[in-house]
């Protein structure tokens, strides 16, 4: 007999026997987590709205273990994993979805984390994007970078920028990833999705093949090493859309992370691409909700202007993008966390206690809340007196002049 708890019923479980993965994964579907944690001689722990819960059940033993890479693993992934003691790889369980699964080895046992994946890609609205975002999914060439910490969603973002194409525009689109998280079915766009280590070696071997597949757009699950990024880059001057995520912070780190790739003496030429190539930044954070359970992203987004160009060739102001950007959140859409964190707090989703927990700057930001102000702008809103009521938008793809400048070369 089956216990039915929350949507997915559970299947029984003998006293005084660990958990199997399928009690687990159903456990973390009903809970609605995000993620699972399984380590040999501990309880598997669930993460939810951002929050590690234990699981009640007896502690993971390393029989148990072995019992759940064999049910993930087949033997040539067994061989692998055994090989490089870690691995990537997605997992499609019948009745309760798509889960992406890590396998790594730590003091000697194997240890498991599992995310859940939505198999319904989520529209810009059910993230709760901003409508700068969609703009993206507009482009005909560059390069965009969202970029986060592990879990802040970057990939889902991604996926409502692929799925928005693919809804509107006739186009050939690649993707490599690390696994294959969202499964995309072909509507006005063709998309192959290749998956490391299955499909293909490396994200470099798929990307040097992907220039003879006459791809329009080229999504790159994670740029890891300098192979990577500099195909990138070059597929973004020849004419192609590439979307790639980083691990970085913010906008500013992003910037530094992706000149640091190269060795110094080709910084400046990095540059002058990037200069030529960068169509946006978006950095997320994902932030508990206080008017219903979940997380909310707040993003903050860089798109380019020409002041931007002109701090992306020049390394002393690339510190000063952040001004650039509160200042042109009205008239180009881009925002600074802290502007997108208040206007999370401003409509009602999140809390005071939230809001200056994650702002970058929590003391501007209690002064902003107490009525101390600069430029209304900065903030998302009109000065009363300025009868300036401009619509300019980011020149997404106008970038002709960095190309005509003395040094410009394709990379």
């Amino acid at each position: 007999m089956t216990v039915k708890t929350g949507i997915y019923p559970q299947p029984p479980r003998l006293k005084g026997k660990c958990m199997t993965l399928k009690q687990m994964l159903v456990e973390m579907l009903n809970r609605k987590a995000s993620d699972l944690h399984v380590r040999v001689g501990i309880r598997p722990n669930l993460r939810v709205n951002g929050r590690l819960e234990q699981i009640a059940t007896d502690p993971i033993s390393i029989d148990s273990m072995d019992q759940i890479v064999s049910q993930i693993l087949n033997e040539k992934q067994r061989e692998r994993f055994e090989r490089k003691n870690e691995m990537d790889l997605a997992l499609s369980v019948a009745k309760l979805g798509r889960f992406r699964i890590n396998l790594f080895r730590q003091r000697g046992t194997t240890g498991i984390a599992v995310r859940a994946v939505n198999t319904q890609v989520p529209t810009f609205a059910d993230l709760n994007l901003p409508p700068v975002v969609k703009d993206i999914s507009g482009l005909h060439r560059g390069l965009v970078v969202v970029t986060g910490t592990t879990g802040s969603g970057k990939s889902t973002t991604l996926a409502a920028v692929i799925e928005e194409m693919n809804a509107n525009r006739p186009l050939n689109i690649i993707t490599v990833e690390d696994p294959i998280e969202y499964i995309y079915r072909d509507k006005k766009s063709v998309i192959a999705q290749r998956e490391v280590g299955g499909d293909t070696e490396s994200f470099a071997a798929a990307l040097r093949h992907a220039f003879r597949q006459d791809p329009d757009v080229i999504l790159i699950g994670e740029v890891r090493d300098l192979e990577t990024m500099s195909i990138a880059l070059t597929a973004a001057d020849t004419g192609h859309l590439v979307l790639t995520t980083l691990h970085t912070l913010n906008v500013v780190e992003t910037i530094t992370r992706i000149v640091s790739f190269f060795p110094p003496h080709q910084h400046q030429q990095i540059r002058l691409l990037l200069a030529g190539t960068l169509k946006g930044i978006l950095c997320q954070r994902l932030i508990a909700r206080s008017d219903m359970p979940g997380r909310v992203p707040a993003i903050e987004i860089m798109t380019s202007t020409g002041a931007i160009r002109e701090c992306l060739l020049d390394p002393e102001k690339t510190t000063e993008i952040p001004d650039l950007m509160a200042d042109g959140n009205v008239q180009y859409g881009m925002q600074t966390f802290d502007q997108a964190i208040m206007k999370l707090y401003k409509q009602g989703m999140i809390s005071f206690e939230e809001a200056m927990a994650n702002a970058t700057n929590p003391d501007d930001f209690d002064l902003r809340l107490k009525g101390i102000t600069g430029a209304a702008d900065r903030w998302g809103e009109k000065n009363n007196d300025d009868d300036d009521d401009r619509t300019e938008t980011p020149d997404w793809d106008d970038n002709a002049e960095i190309r005509d400048m003395p040094g410009f070369n394709k990379f």
